[in-house]
C-alpha cells in the first residue's frame, strides 16, 4: 500500500517531561514548610513524566486483574493477578513513602510532602493510587487500637513493597485496602448490612457484602457491632488457618474491567474474622436474623432524627383518576 502523504499535524508523544514542573505546587512546598522535600518530588516527577513509567501505565491499563478461584489442583484460593507493570508502579510509590513517610517519620511539613509526591506520581497512573492512599489513611485508624498498632503500623510504613498472599506479619511490608460500599451504593454507612458479631477471643466474625474493594491485600471494612459501627482490620492471609475471610464474587473480573483505573473487586465476607480497629460512627442501620436491612425500621429512626430540623414539604399531589395510590 503506497503512501498518502506525510502527517506531520500531529504532537508528538508526551515523554521526557516532569510532572513537578509546576509553581504553584512548589511554591506551597515552600511557604507551608515542605521545602526540604523539593529535590525528591522533582525527581519523582522526572520518573513519571519519563518513557518507562508511561509504559508502564499503559501495559497496568491495557491488562485488567484477573481472578483465580482455584489453583491447579482445585483448591480454593481467590486470589487476583496484576500485570506486572501495576506492581512497578506500586513498588515506586511505596519506596518514595507516598503511602505512609508522615506516620513513620515525624518532621514538620511531612504531611505536605507526602501530598505533593502523589500528585505528582498519580499523573502517571492514577489508579494504584487507591491502595497507596488508604494504606495512609489506615494507620491513625489502626491507632485507636493500639495493640494493632504495634503489630501493623511498622509493616504499612515500611518502604519495601511485598504483594502476594502470605501472613501478613511475616511480610516486608503492608499494602491496605478499604472495603465500603455496599450494594445500595451510598456513601452512608448507616445502612450497611455487614455485621460484626464479638468471637470471644478478640476477634469479630463478619458477614455481609462489599460492593467496591481498592486493590485486594490487607484491608479495613465497617461492620455493626453490638458497641457501634467500627472500622475492622481483615488480613487477606486470614485463609492460611483454614478460614476463606472473603470470597471474591464472580463478577469481580467485570468489576475491574468495568472501572480499570480503581482496579476495584467485589467481596462477599462470609463469617471472616477480622479485627477491631478504630469506631466509623454510630450504628444507624437495624438488621433481621438473616442479615438483610429493614428499611421500615431504618425509615423510622431516622424519621425520629430528622423530625422538626425541615421545614414540612409540599402536599401530596392526588392521583390521576382511575389509579389508586399505594400506602403503607
Amino acid at each position: 500500500m503506497s503512501a498518502t502523504h506525510e502527517v506531520f499535524n500531529q504532537a508528538p508523544p508526551l515523554t521526557g517531561f516532569s510532572t513537578a514542573d509546576d509553581p504553584a505546587l512548589l511554591e506551597a512546598l515552600h511557604r507551608d514548610g515542605g521545602g526540604w522535600g523539593e529535590a525528591e518530588v522533582r525527581a519523582l516527577g522526572e520518573r513519571a513524566g519519563s518513557q518507562e513509567v508511561q509504559d508502564w501505565a499503559r501495559m497496568a491499563e491495557a491488562t485488567p486483574p484477573v481472578l483465580r478461584t482455584h489453583d491447579r489442583y482445585g483448591h480454593r484460593i481467590d486470589e487476583v493477578d496484576f500485570h506486572p507493570a501495576w506492581h512497578h508502579l506500586m513498588a515506586a510509590a511505596v519506596e518514595s513513602g507516598q503511602h505512609a513517610a508522615p506516620w513513620a517519620e515525624a518532621r514538620p511539613g511531612g504531611h505536605l510532602v507526602r501530598a505533593a509526591k502523589f500528585y505528582v506520581w498519580a499523573q502517571a497512573e492514577p489508579g494504584h493510587g487507591c491502595p497507596i492512599s488508604m494504606t495512609y489513611a489506615a494507620v491513625p485508624a489502626l491507632r485507636a487500637q493500639p495493640e494493632l498498632a504495634a503489630h501493623y503500623e511498622p509493616l504499612l510504613a515500611s518502604r519495601t513493597y511485598d504483594y502476594g498472599l502470605r501472613p501478613p506479619l511475616g511480610k516486608r511490608g503492608l499494602i491496605a485496602g478499604m472495603s465500603m460500599t455496599e450494594k445500595q451504593g451510598g456513601s452512608d454507612v448507616r445502612a450497611n448490612t455487614t455485621t460484626a458479631v464479638p468471637a470471644g477471643d478478640g476477634t469479630y466474625v463478619l458477614t455481609g457484602h462489599k460492593w467496591f474493594t481498592s486493590a485486594p491485600h490487607e484491608r479495613r471494612l465497617p461492620g455493626a457491632g453490638p458497641d457501634g459501627c467500627r472500622a475492622h482490620l481483615l488480613p487477606d492471609a486470614a485463609r492460611t488457618a483454614g478460614r476463606h475471610p472473603q470470597r471474591h464474587a464472580a463478577a469481580a473480573a467485570e468489576g475491574q474491567a468495568r472501572q480499570p483505573l480503581q482496579r476495584l473487586g467485589r467481596d462477599r465476607v462470609r463469617a471472616g474474622r477480622g479485627l477491631a480497629g478504630g469506631r466509623a460512627g454510630a450504628r444507624g442501620a437495624h438488621h433481621r436474623r438473616d442479615g438483610q436491612h429493614d428499611p421500615s425500621r431504618l425509615r423510622r429512626r431516622l424519621g425520629r432524627r430528622h423530625a422538626g430540623r425541615a421545614a414540612p414539604g409540599p402536599a401530596p399531589r392526588p392521583a390521576p383518576a382511575g389509579v389508586r395510590r399505594r400506602t403503607g
